[in-house]
Protein backbone atom coordinates (compact mmCIF):
# COMPACT_ATOMS: atom_id res chain seq x y z
CA UNK A 1 0.00 0.00 0.00
CA UNK A 2 3.11 2.32 0.18
CA UNK A 3 4.69 4.63 2.86
CA UNK A 4 2.14 5.66 5.25
CA UNK A 5 1.09 9.48 5.17
CA UNK A 6 -1.33 9.94 7.79
CA UNK A 7 -0.95 11.87 10.69
CA UNK A 8 -0.64 9.99 14.49
CA UNK A 9 -2.16 11.62 17.43
CA UNK A 10 -2.32 10.26 21.16
CA UNK A 11 -5.80 9.65 22.52
CA UNK A 12 -5.24 12.98 24.81
CA UNK A 13 -5.16 15.05 21.72
CA UNK A 14 -7.68 13.26 20.08
CA UNK A 15 -10.16 13.96 23.20
CA UNK A 16 -9.26 17.73 23.57
CA UNK A 17 -9.64 18.28 19.51
CA UNK A 18 -12.96 20.62 18.58
CA UNK A 19 -15.03 19.31 16.66
CA UNK A 20 -14.47 15.48 17.28
CA UNK A 21 -13.85 14.22 14.04
CA UNK A 22 -15.90 10.89 12.90
CA UNK A 23 -13.58 8.12 14.25
CA UNK A 24 -13.34 4.50 12.57
CA UNK A 25 -12.92 1.21 14.48
CA UNK A 26 -11.14 -1.27 12.50
CA UNK A 27 -11.50 -4.01 15.09
CA UNK A 28 -13.51 -7.10 14.52
CA UNK A 29 -17.27 -7.24 15.57
CA UNK A 30 -16.63 -9.15 18.32
CA UNK A 31 -13.96 -6.81 19.81
CA UNK A 32 -16.29 -3.72 18.90
CA UNK A 33 -18.78 -4.99 20.55
CA UNK A 34 -17.06 -6.04 24.27
CA UNK A 35 -16.21 -1.99 24.23
CA UNK A 36 -15.60 0.78 21.93
CA UNK A 37 -15.01 4.44 22.25
CA UNK A 38 -18.63 5.93 22.40
CA UNK A 39 -19.90 6.99 18.68
CA UNK A 40 -17.05 5.04 16.71
CA UNK A 41 -17.83 3.34 13.35
CA UNK A 42 -16.87 0.20 13.33
CA UNK A 43 -15.92 -1.01 9.53
CA UNK A 44 -14.15 -3.97 10.31
CA UNK A 45 -10.76 -5.01 8.12
CA UNK A 46 -11.64 -9.24 9.03
CA UNK A 47 -14.89 -10.17 10.26
CA UNK A 48 -14.35 -12.61 13.63
CA UNK A 49 -14.30 -15.75 11.77
CA UNK A 50 -11.53 -14.40 9.64
CA UNK A 51 -8.96 -12.78 12.31
CA UNK A 52 -9.37 -16.10 13.92
CA UNK A 53 -8.22 -18.06 10.92
CA UNK A 54 -5.23 -15.06 10.37
CA UNK A 55 -3.98 -15.25 14.21
CA UNK A 56 -3.64 -18.68 13.65
CA UNK A 57 -1.77 -18.76 10.48
CA UNK A 58 0.68 -16.02 12.49
CA UNK A 59 0.89 -18.37 15.55
CA UNK A 60 1.02 -21.82 13.76
CA UNK A 61 3.03 -20.83 10.70
CA UNK A 62 4.59 -17.58 10.20
CA UNK A 63 4.28 -13.37 10.22
CA UNK A 64 4.48 -13.16 6.48
CA UNK A 65 2.09 -16.31 5.81
CA UNK A 66 -0.66 -14.31 8.19
CA UNK A 67 0.13 -10.82 6.27
CA UNK A 68 -0.48 -12.76 2.53
CA UNK A 69 -3.54 -14.29 4.06
CA UNK A 70 -5.15 -10.99 5.12
CA UNK A 71 -4.11 -8.87 1.94
CA UNK A 72 -6.20 -12.01 0.05
CA UNK A 73 -8.95 -11.06 2.65
CA UNK A 74 -8.69 -7.98 2.43
CA UNK A 75 -8.19 -6.87 -0.87
CA UNK A 76 -11.92 -7.42 -2.10
CA UNK A 77 -12.93 -5.10 0.38
CA UNK A 78 -10.98 -2.25 -0.53
CA UNK A 79 -13.57 -0.03 -2.58
CA UNK A 80 -16.62 -0.85 -0.07
CA UNK A 81 -13.91 0.45 2.43
CA UNK A 82 -13.77 3.56 0.98
CA UNK A 83 -17.52 4.12 0.06
CA UNK A 84 -18.65 3.40 3.70
CA UNK A 85 -15.82 6.00 5.17
CA UNK A 86 -16.67 8.77 3.24
CA UNK A 87 -20.62 8.13 4.38
CA UNK A 88 -19.30 8.66 7.81
CA UNK A 89 -16.71 11.60 7.06
CA UNK A 90 -18.17 13.40 4.09
CA UNK A 91 -15.08 16.23 4.82
CA UNK A 92 -13.28 13.52 4.28
CA UNK A 93 -11.17 14.03 7.20
CA UNK A 94 -11.40 11.03 10.23
CA UNK A 95 -9.20 8.97 12.94
CA UNK A 96 -8.69 5.60 12.90
CA UNK A 97 -7.73 3.03 15.01
CA UNK A 98 -7.86 -0.45 16.28
CA UNK A 99 -6.38 -2.67 19.23
CA UNK A 100 -3.30 -0.94 19.91
CA UNK A 101 -2.48 0.87 16.86
CA UNK A 102 -0.83 -1.49 14.83
CA UNK A 103 -0.95 -3.19 11.27
CA UNK A 104 -4.80 -2.52 10.20
CA UNK A 105 -5.27 0.78 11.69
CA UNK A 106 -2.46 2.17 9.78
CA UNK A 107 -2.90 -0.16 6.03
CA UNK A 108 -7.00 1.40 6.59
CA UNK A 109 -5.13 4.71 7.00
CA UNK A 110 -2.96 4.87 4.26
CA UNK A 111 -5.80 3.25 1.98
CA UNK A 112 -8.11 6.26 2.67
CA UNK A 113 -5.35 8.73 2.26
CA UNK A 114 -5.14 6.73 -1.68
CA UNK A 115 -8.54 7.01 -1.75
CA UNK A 116 -8.80 10.46 -1.56
CA UNK A 117 -9.15 11.33 2.49
CA UNK A 118 -7.77 14.83 3.01
CA UNK A 119 -6.52 14.09 6.44
CA UNK A 120 -6.04 10.93 8.32
CA UNK A 121 -5.62 10.83 11.82
CA UNK A 122 -4.06 7.21 13.48
CA UNK A 123 -4.92 7.14 17.17
CA UNK A 124 -1.86 6.21 18.99
CA UNK A 125 -1.59 2.89 20.83
CA UNK A 126 -5.23 2.39 19.79
CA UNK A 127 -8.31 1.18 21.89
CA UNK A 128 -5.53 0.03 24.56
CA UNK A 129 -5.08 3.45 25.22
CA UNK A 130 -8.59 5.02 25.53
CA UNK A 131 -9.32 2.07 27.91
CA UNK A 132 -6.24 2.94 30.14
CA UNK A 133 -7.71 6.89 29.74
CA UNK A 134 -11.37 5.84 30.96
CA UNK A 135 -9.70 3.84 34.22
CA UNK A 136 -6.69 6.61 34.94
CA UNK A 137 -9.81 8.96 34.76
CA UNK A 138 -11.72 7.77 37.30
CA UNK A 139 -9.06 7.50 40.13
CA UNK A 140 -8.76 11.35 40.14
CA UNK A 141 -10.68 13.29 42.54
CA UNK A 142 -14.54 15.11 41.96
CA UNK A 143 -17.09 16.62 43.93
CA UNK A 144 -19.76 14.22 44.22
CA UNK A 145 -23.63 15.02 45.41
CA UNK A 146 -25.63 11.77 46.12
CA UNK A 147 -29.26 11.18 45.95
CA UNK A 148 -30.17 8.90 47.97
CA UNK A 149 -33.99 7.53 49.31
CA UNK A 150 -35.84 4.51 49.76
CA UNK A 151 -36.81 2.40 46.59
CA UNK A 152 -40.24 4.40 45.00
CA UNK A 153 -38.40 7.85 46.23
CA UNK A 154 -38.37 9.18 42.46
CA UNK A 155 -34.17 9.57 42.67
CA UNK A 156 -34.09 9.08 38.77
CA UNK A 157 -36.89 11.55 38.06
CA UNK A 158 -35.45 14.62 40.35
CA UNK A 159 -32.16 14.08 39.05
CA UNK A 160 -33.65 14.63 35.04
CA UNK A 161 -35.09 18.21 36.60
CA UNK A 162 -32.02 19.27 38.09
CA UNK A 163 -30.07 18.46 34.92
CA UNK A 164 -32.91 20.44 33.16
CA UNK A 165 -32.24 23.39 36.08
CA UNK A 166 -28.50 23.56 34.65
CA UNK A 167 -26.83 20.80 37.50
CA UNK A 168 -24.39 18.69 36.13
CA UNK A 169 -25.82 15.39 36.19
CA UNK A 170 -24.96 11.61 35.16
CA UNK A 171 -27.93 8.90 35.14
CA UNK A 172 -25.96 5.74 35.83
CA UNK A 173 -28.87 3.90 35.45
CA UNK A 174 -29.80 5.40 31.92
CA UNK A 175 -26.48 3.85 31.21
CA UNK A 176 -26.61 0.70 32.05
CA UNK A 177 -29.60 0.29 31.00
CA UNK A 178 -31.03 -1.40 34.31
CA UNK A 179 -32.90 0.41 37.58
CA UNK A 180 -30.81 -1.33 39.83
CA UNK A 181 -33.24 -4.10 41.53
CA UNK A 182 -35.13 -7.33 40.60
CA UNK A 183 -37.82 -4.79 38.28
CA UNK A 184 -34.47 -2.99 36.79
CA UNK A 185 -34.58 -4.74 33.70
CA UNK A 186 -38.12 -4.61 32.97
CA UNK A 187 -38.79 -2.50 29.70
CA UNK A 188 -35.11 -1.95 29.12
CA UNK A 189 -32.96 -2.59 26.19
CA UNK A 190 -29.86 -5.31 26.64
CA UNK A 191 -27.18 -3.72 28.85
CA UNK A 192 -23.77 -3.06 28.24
CA UNK A 193 -20.88 -4.89 28.80
CA UNK A 194 -18.98 -3.78 31.82
CA UNK A 195 -16.69 -2.42 29.81
CA UNK A 196 -18.59 -0.30 27.32
CA UNK A 197 -20.47 0.74 30.56
CA UNK A 198 -17.52 2.35 31.65
CA UNK A 199 -16.99 3.76 28.68
CA UNK A 200 -20.26 5.45 28.14
CA UNK A 201 -19.96 6.46 31.33
CA UNK A 202 -16.40 8.59 30.66
CA UNK A 203 -17.80 9.67 27.62
CA UNK A 204 -20.46 11.62 29.43
CA UNK A 205 -18.24 12.77 32.56
CA UNK A 206 -15.59 13.96 29.92
CA UNK A 207 -16.80 17.31 28.63
CA UNK A 208 -17.84 18.47 32.54
CA UNK A 209 -16.45 21.39 34.64
CA UNK A 210 -14.96 18.92 37.23
CA UNK A 211 -14.39 22.15 39.27
CA UNK A 212 -17.98 21.91 40.36
CA UNK A 213 -20.40 19.17 41.60
CA UNK A 214 -21.82 15.82 39.96
CA UNK A 215 -25.41 14.79 40.37
CA UNK A 216 -25.29 10.99 40.87
CA UNK A 217 -27.82 8.76 42.11
CA UNK A 218 -26.68 6.55 45.53
CA UNK A 219 -26.16 2.93 43.57
CA UNK A 220 -25.11 -0.04 44.98
CA UNK A 221 -21.90 -1.49 43.27
CA UNK A 222 -23.71 -3.68 40.81
CA UNK A 223 -26.26 -2.04 38.53
CA UNK A 224 -27.80 -5.27 37.23
CA UNK A 225 -24.70 -7.17 36.19
CA UNK A 226 -22.63 -3.99 35.19
CA UNK A 227 -20.34 -2.56 37.74
CA UNK A 228 -19.41 0.93 38.65
CA UNK A 229 -15.76 1.86 38.62
CA UNK A 230 -14.62 0.72 42.07
CA UNK A 231 -12.12 3.88 42.59
CA UNK A 232 -15.34 6.07 41.50
CA UNK A 233 -17.69 4.19 43.44
CA UNK A 234 -15.33 4.43 46.75
CA UNK A 235 -16.03 7.91 46.02
CA UNK A 236 -19.54 8.14 46.20
CA UNK A 237 -19.90 6.35 49.53
CA UNK A 238 -17.41 9.08 51.25
CA UNK A 239 -19.50 11.91 49.47
CA UNK A 240 -22.50 13.77 50.91
CA UNK A 241 -25.82 11.54 50.54
CA UNK A 242 -29.11 13.57 50.36
CA UNK A 243 -31.40 10.86 51.36
CA UNK A 244 -35.48 11.62 50.62
CA UNK A 245 -37.64 10.74 53.37
CA UNK A 246 -40.57 10.20 51.38
CA UNK A 247 -43.49 7.82 53.09
CA UNK A 248 -43.85 4.40 52.16
CA UNK A 249 -47.01 4.94 51.35
CA UNK A 250 -46.47 7.73 48.48
CA UNK A 251 -43.27 5.58 47.33
CA UNK A 252 -45.95 2.32 46.92
CA UNK A 253 -48.55 4.95 44.57
CA UNK A 254 -45.66 5.95 42.61
CA UNK A 255 -43.94 2.35 41.95
CA UNK A 256 -47.99 1.27 40.72
CA UNK A 257 -47.35 4.13 38.61
CA UNK A 258 -44.06 3.19 36.82
CA UNK A 259 -44.98 -0.32 36.25
CA UNK A 260 -48.87 -1.19 36.45
CA UNK A 261 -48.46 -1.36 32.60
CA UNK A 262 -46.11 -3.83 32.82
CA UNK A 263 -46.88 -7.50 31.93
CA UNK A 264 -47.39 -9.42 34.89
CA UNK A 265 -45.68 -12.26 34.90
CA UNK A 266 -42.64 -10.67 33.70
CA UNK A 267 -43.53 -8.40 37.61
CA UNK A 268 -44.55 -11.87 39.10
CA UNK A 269 -41.19 -13.43 38.46
CA UNK A 270 -39.39 -10.48 39.52
CA UNK A 271 -40.90 -10.80 42.57
CA UNK A 272 -39.87 -14.63 43.36
CA UNK A 273 -36.75 -13.38 43.16
CA UNK A 274 -36.96 -12.22 46.65
CA UNK A 275 -38.51 -14.87 47.75
CA UNK A 276 -35.50 -15.94 50.13
CA UNK A 277 -35.24 -12.15 51.51
CA UNK A 278 -38.99 -11.68 51.71
CA UNK A 279 -39.96 -14.82 52.81
CA UNK A 280 -42.18 -17.42 51.03
CA UNK A 281 -45.42 -16.18 52.95
CA UNK A 282 -44.71 -12.59 51.77
CA UNK A 283 -43.85 -13.31 48.29
CA UNK A 284 -46.79 -15.95 47.36
CA UNK A 285 -49.10 -12.96 48.85
CA UNK A 286 -47.21 -10.77 46.74
CA UNK A 287 -48.42 -12.65 43.67
CA UNK A 288 -51.49 -13.36 45.00
CA UNK A 289 -52.33 -9.21 44.85
CA UNK A 290 -50.14 -8.98 42.06
CA UNK A 291 -52.70 -11.28 39.83
CA UNK A 292 -56.01 -10.26 41.74
CA UNK A 293 -55.08 -6.51 40.40
CA UNK A 294 -53.90 -5.02 43.68
CA UNK A 295 -51.03 -3.51 42.72
CA UNK A 296 -50.86 -1.20 45.53
CA UNK A 297 -50.70 -3.94 48.11
CA UNK A 298 -48.06 -5.89 45.93
CA UNK A 299 -45.24 -2.80 46.04
CA UNK A 300 -46.25 -2.39 50.04
CA UNK A 301 -44.55 -6.16 50.34
CA UNK A 302 -42.19 -5.57 48.11
CA UNK A 303 -41.09 -2.36 50.36
CA UNK A 304 -40.90 -4.28 53.22
CA UNK A 305 -37.62 -6.05 51.69
CA UNK A 306 -36.22 -2.77 49.73
CA UNK A 307 -36.45 -0.39 52.75
CA UNK A 308 -34.83 -2.76 55.17
CA UNK A 309 -31.98 -3.63 52.52
CA UNK A 310 -31.58 0.05 52.12
CA UNK A 311 -31.16 0.96 56.08
CA UNK A 312 -28.50 -1.91 56.25
CA UNK A 313 -26.44 -0.20 53.63
CA UNK A 314 -27.50 3.26 54.90
CA UNK A 315 -25.87 2.18 58.22
CA UNK A 316 -22.55 1.81 56.73
CA UNK A 317 -22.03 5.32 55.65
CA UNK A 318 -20.22 8.07 57.70
CA UNK A 319 -23.43 9.77 59.52
CA UNK A 320 -21.94 12.76 59.09
CA UNK A 321 -22.04 12.84 55.74
CA UNK A 322 -25.67 11.85 55.32
CA UNK A 323 -28.62 14.85 55.67
CA UNK A 324 -32.29 13.51 55.82
CA UNK A 325 -34.46 15.64 53.34
CA UNK A 326 -38.44 15.09 54.63
CA UNK A 327 -40.81 15.35 52.10
CA UNK A 328 -44.38 14.93 52.00
CA UNK A 329 -45.15 13.15 48.34
CA UNK A 330 -43.79 11.89 44.99
CA UNK A 331 -44.21 15.66 43.32
CA UNK A 332 -40.97 15.27 41.78
CA UNK A 333 -41.07 18.84 40.46
CA UNK A 334 -41.47 20.43 44.01
CA UNK A 335 -38.71 17.79 45.55
CA UNK A 336 -36.16 18.56 43.22
CA UNK A 337 -36.97 22.25 44.04
CA UNK A 338 -36.61 21.25 47.99
CA UNK A 339 -33.49 19.02 48.03
CA UNK A 340 -32.04 22.23 46.46
CA UNK A 341 -32.84 24.73 48.75
CA UNK A 342 -31.60 22.56 51.31
CA UNK A 343 -28.73 22.55 50.09
CA UNK A 344 -28.42 26.28 49.76
CA UNK A 345 -29.34 26.43 53.35
CA UNK A 346 -26.63 24.18 54.44
CA UNK A 347 -24.22 26.52 52.83
CA UNK A 348 -25.14 29.63 54.15
CA UNK A 349 -25.42 27.79 57.94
Amino acid sequence: MGHPIFSEISIEEYLKSEPLLPMIDVRAPGEFEKGHIPDANNIPVFSDHERAIVGTIYKQRSNEEAIKLGHELVNPKLNQFIKISKEIAPRLKVAVHCWRGGMRSRAFATHLISGGFKKVYVINGGYKTFRNHVLKFFNQDFRLNIIGGFTGSGKTQILKILKTAGEQVIDLEYLANHKGSVFGGIGNMRQPTVEQFENNLFWQWKDMDLSKPVWLEDESFNIGPVKIPLSLFRKMNEAPLYFLEIPKEERARYLVSEYAACNKKILASALQKLNKRLGGLNTRKAVEFLYSGNYYEAAMLALTYYDKSYRKALSGKDSGQVFHIRLNDSNHQVNASLVMNFIKSKKHS
